[in-house]
Order: C-alpha cells, then structure tokens, then sequence
C-alpha cells in the first residue's frame, strides 16, 4: 500500500477540529444565543484558547455563516438524494416527511441557532441560505401540485410550510427526558402527511 500523503494526518486532525467547533457552536449558540458566547467559551468547549478559534474560522460570524449555510445545503443535498431515489409523488412526499422528521430530531439545536440568528447573516449569504431553501421547498412543493392539481401555487406552499413548521417545532422539546423519539417520529409523520395529504371541501 502507497505511503499516505504528507500532511494528511494534519489536515485531517484540522479538519476534525473544525467539526467539533461547529458542533459545540451549534450547541452553546442554542443554549445561550449567538450574542452571549464568546470565542473564549468555544474554544474552551473544545479544549483550545479562544484565540486557536482563528486557525480554522476568521470568526464568530463565519461560523454561523459555515453553520446556517451548510445545514441549508444538507437540507437540500438530502432531498434530492430522496427525490432521486423515484416513487409516486406521494410515496416521495412520505420519503421526505421522514428525511425532514429525522434530521429534526437528530438536530433540533441548529434549528434554535437558524430560527434566532437567520437575519444577522451577512447580505450575500442571508441570500445563498434563502436561495437553497426555496430549492428546498420546491422538491416539495413539485410533489404536492400533483397530488393536490386543483390547489393553487399559495395553497401548495402553505402546505409544504404548515409541515415545516410542525416538524421544526420539535426543536424546543426534543431535548425533553420525556419525549420518547420513536413514539414523537410517527406521531410528526402522521401529523405531517396529513397536513400534506387530507384535501379541503
């Protein structure tokens, strides 16, 4: 087996370094909003001196520009996966109510940092974030004007919205000790498809 290349180690343990920092951003931004944690606290939450922060982000803002950023591209990236995968539109529908169902209780904390913190990002990419969620929606969206051809545009996208905002919602009581996840999955995907699904009149 060839030698790996040099540097390889190093970039990687970098590139390792950089996930835990976004991973502990993601949580302490939730914990106490983006305003009242400090690069001190990130670094300490990741066992480095606040200035280190530097080696792997310009700053605060860059990480949650890397944050809300790479969260709207998963988002999009594992819809299309979805999509692509073919089916009827309802059975895609049903396929991305739990692609969406699992990633929001897998990651309610960025939803918290998204939900507080979209509007302080900066121009440029408060536009790249809205561009791939409309992207988004509109895998959604596609489905739902064949299930639904009768509806119009504004009908179809409150659908697609009413969804979203019961699935999110999940932010502020997954965390709950309470709250079994099996059980709190099927109940947000029955409740989401039948946002989806029932037809009006």
């Amino acid at each position: 087996m060839a030698n790996p290349p040099a540097g390889t180690d190093r970039e990687r343990a970098k590139a390792q370094r950089r996930e835990h920092l976004l991973a502990e951003a993601t949580r302490l931004f939730a914990i106490h909003g983006y305003a009242g944690v400090s690069l001190e606290d990130l670094g300490a939450a990741c066992g480095i001196s606040g200035p280190a922060v530097y080696r792997h982000f310009s700053g605060k803002p860059a990480m949650l520009i890397a944050l809300l950023v790479g969260v709207s591209q998963d988002l999009l990236d594992g819809g299309q996966k979805v999509v692509s995968a073919g089916g009827t539109a309802e059975e895609i529908l049903k396929q991305l109510i739990a692609f969406h169902t699992d990633f929001a209780l897998a990651k309610p904390d960025i939803i918290q940092v998204q939900d507080r913190n979209l509007e302080t990002l900066p121009t440029t990419e408060l536009a790249l974030v809205r561009q791939l969620q409309r992207d988004y929606i509109g895998l959604w969206t596609d489905q739902l004007r064949q299930v639904h051809p009768q509806e119009t545009a504004a009908v179809i996208r409150f659908r697609a919205h009413a969804a979203f905002g019961l699935l999110n919602s999940t932010a502020h009581s997954a965390h709950s000790a309470r709250t079994s996840k099996a059980g709190l999955r099927k109940l947000l995907n029955q409740m989401a498809a039948s946002a989806l699904f029932t037809r009006v009149g």
